[in-house]
């Protein structure tokens, strides 16, 4: 396979800009750029807080493993993965035999700020959203840490996170390739 067809993965907690940053290097690539929960709304015709009101998280992570096997193009695809993706079992080893995986990481801080006024995100439908993050934070960090090149957003331009995770992306996909003839 050619390093330059190598799909990136951007994986991270909620609010650390997976979407956003997508986006802007999926540009700089040439790479189509997709969003796992975009993508599993469109295909189900139904959003993320009614497949869990209706069906369960379950079946909604369900959908996400479904998506990453067989869901999305091998090459030149850019996938901003839902925040609990990488978390589940089995998820960061199958992702990584599909291409490059880049987590973003923000601090506590930053994320409560970012994700105060969403309300597309069904695990922050709680009487106290902001303990939910901490809780969930805390026990998907150490998963984020470790599925691959950590670029940190908080307080950075748009443009420097985006060059970083091109110089990672480049480095990886070189050894990706070799591994992946």
């Amino acid at each position: 396979m050619n390093p330059a067809d190598v799909n990136l993965y951007l994986v991270g907690f909620m609010g650390t800009g997976k979407t956003t940053v997508g986006r802007a290097v999926a540009q700089r690539m040439g790479f189509q750029v997709l969003d796992s929960d975009h993508e599993i709304e469109r295909q189900q015709r139904k959003t993320i807080p009614e497949i869990f009101a209706q069906d369960g998280e379950p079946a909604f992570r369900a959908l996400e493993r479904d998506f990453i096997e067989r869901g999305h193009p091998a090459q030149r695809t850019l996938v901003a993965c839902g925040g609990g993706l990488v978390v589940q079992p089995g998820m960061l080893a199958l992702l990584k035999t599909k291409g490059v995986v880049v987590c973003l990481h923000a601090s506590l801080e930053t994320i409560l700020a970012r994700t105060a006024r969403q309300r597309n995100r069904p695990l922050l439908e709680v009487a106290n959203p902001e303990e939910r993050i901490r809780t969930l934070y805390a026990a998907r960090e150490p998963i984020y840490k470790v599925s691959g090149t950590v670029i940190l957003t908080d307080g950075r331009p748009l443009s420097d996170i985006a060059a970083h995770v091109l110089r990672a992306w480049r480095r990886d996909a070189a050894d990706f390739a070799r591994a992946h003839p």
